[in-house]
This record gives structure tokens, sequence and C-alpha cells, in this order.
């Protein structure tokens, strides 16, 4: 997607003129290249990076007046991401905005002296992005969506909405670091009772394969870890493991919302909010290997009350009690 496509997309709810403004005299107009991977008909990437430009515009980063913004973005396809980071890179910015390991990775295939911000990235030290979270030691750092622990929740979540659940499938895609480090750290963490297997989120097709021959078995369930795929498949993913009789764990609010039973996750608009806050610091002289790469310090529970009528379950009180959102 182009920048001219963002700008329409976006509207009103970025407050983002189409037309211009005149430049203040005498102020220098900073290039922002954005490199994200989600398509450009994605609503909650075009909420999210909203949420971005607004928060720069609270900063004082005006769109026509200060700032312009270069806008790339596609679905899981890494020939895309290296195709358009060269083209962001050949448009010569000050900084890019990317927001995923994918998107990271293929920038620094380019460059590896224009800044970089990130985030909802997951494992950038396992992925090779930074050096460490403290001291990213390059000119790339920004906000990772969720550390490894949290699949001790999901399992935990996965027990008490559906306790009878004794096999669970968790939905990775095992051609990443992230990926393969989400599903060893779900093993590592003890299977509360549930044996556990692996299905790969490689295309549509091959997730419904992997998904029907495993729900044969009864008393299943399902962990969806977060990815490329499944990140630009939501609906599809919850359709199948409503179809398929599966409770089912998310990592992002907008399963839930796409139709899945529950998510737990961070508040990834408020990841961008904050990358918007290094971008600021970047562009007014600090070095992005001095800013720490950080971690989310709020996670949401979200559990959608439809779907689990479908599947035949009810939802304890204490759960219900939790949640920082219910979907009637």
């Amino acid at each position: 997607m182009k920048r001219r496509q963002c700008i329409t997309l976006l509207g009103g709810a970025a407050a983002w003129p189409i037309a211009s403004r005149a430049q203040q005299a005498g102020e220098r107009v900073r290039r922002i290249g954005v490199l994200m991977n989600v398509v450009e008909n994605d609503p909650e990437g075009q909420a999210r990076f909203a949420v971005f430009v607004q928060r720069l515009q609270e900063l004082g980063w005006v769109e026509g007046r200060n700032v312009r913004f270069d806008f790339r973005g596609g679905a899981g396809d890494g020939e895309i991401y290296r195709r358009y980071a060269t083209e962001l890179i050949a448009l010569s910015p000050d900084l890019i905005f990317a927001n995923a390991s994918a998107t990271v990775a293929a920038l620094q295939q380019v460059t590896r002296t224009v800044p970089i911000v990130f985030a909802s990235v997951i494992d950038p030290i396992g992925a090779g992005l930074v050096d460490s979270m403290a001291r990213p030691g390059s000119d790339t750092t920004g906000f990772i969506a969720f550390e490894y622990a949290i699949g001790a929740k999901w399992l935990e979540l996965l027990k008490e909405i559906a306790p009878g659940v004794t096999r669970a499938a968790v939905l990775r895609d095992a051609a990443i670091a992230a990926g393969i480090g989400q599903f060893a750290a779900i093993q590592a963490v003890g299977s509360l009772g549930m044996e556990l297997s692996a299905i790969n989120t490689r295309d549509a097709d091959a997730i419904e394969r992997g998904i029907a021959t495993f729900a044969r078995t009864g008393n299943s369930g399902l962990v969806v870890t977060g990815g490329p795929f499944a990140a630009n498949h939501p609906g599809l993913i919850a359709t199948l493991a409503t179809r398929y009789k599966l409770p089912a764990v998310y990592p992002f609010r907008y399963y839930a919302r796409d139709g899945g039973l529950l998510s737990y996750g961070p508040d990834l608009a408020s990841q961008f909010r904050a990358a918007a806050g290094y971008v600021d610091r970047v562009l007014k002289g600090e070095k992005p290997g001095d800013l720490p790469v950080q971690a989310p310090t709020k996670y949401e529970l979200v559990i959608n009350l439809k779907t689990a009528k479908a599947l035949g379950l009810s939802v304890p009180p204490s759960l219900l009690a939790r949640a920082d959102e219910v979907i009637e």
C-alpha cells in the first residue's frame, strides 16, 4: 500500500489532511518511512497507525508542516517486505517505523544507518534485530508485543474457560524465531495436564487441514500464538475454531472481536502511541541504541460470550469478573 492510499484510508480517524499545509518558513520537513505487515484494508492496522499519527501531532509533528510519511504495507510476504524496504530507503528517510519482526528484518537487510523504531515485535533478540533489551546496540529499538512467559497464562485461561480440555494444539509459524520460541516457551512452562502439539500457520488450507485432523479427538482446544499469517487472518482462524468446536485462546484483542473465544495480550494501540514518543526523541537527536527496548506493563483479557455460547461453554463468573472487555 502506498502513501496516498494510506491517507485516504485513515481519513478523519487520524485527522490527517489530504491537502498539504504550507510549510512554515525555515522549518525542516522530516521524512518518516512506514513499513507495516498488514494489508491496506485491515481496520486494526488503520486504527493503530491513526493512534501513531495522532500522538506525533500532539508532539508537534504535523503532516505537510514539518513531517511527511511514506507508507508501505503488505501481508506476510517476505519478498514484498524486502521490495518495500528498498523503496523506502531509496527515499532517504530520516527514520523508519515498522510493526513486526519480518518488516524490521527486511529493513535491516537494506540499511544499518537509518534509525528504525518498531512496535509489536515478538522476540527481537531471538530474531537478531537487537543485542539486548537494555542496550539494543544498533540503530533499531522499540516495543515488544509480549514476553514468552505469557504462554503459561494462555494455557491457564484455556483450562479455566474449558476445564474438560485435555489436548491443546498450538498454532505457530515455524519459519520465524518467534514462532519456534513461543511454542518452546509454552512447552517449558508445563502443559497443565494437557497433551500439546503444534500446527504450522503456512497458509489457509494447511491450517484448516491441521485443525480438522486435530479436532477428530474430543476434549481438544487451541492456543494461537502471535505471527504474521495469523495476524492477517484472525477471522479465518476464529471461524475454524468455532466450526470444529474447539475452545481457543488468542494473543490479541482483535481475534476476540473477529469471533475468537478469548484473548489475552497487550493493547497494541498503546504500543503505537509509545513508539511515536520514541520517534519524537530520535528526530530530536537521541540515538536508538540508547533507548531501551520496552515490554508491555499491562495485558487485557477479552471474552466473547457469543462464541462461548456457540461452543456450549459456560464462562466462570470469576473469569468474567477479571475481563477488561466482554463481547455480548
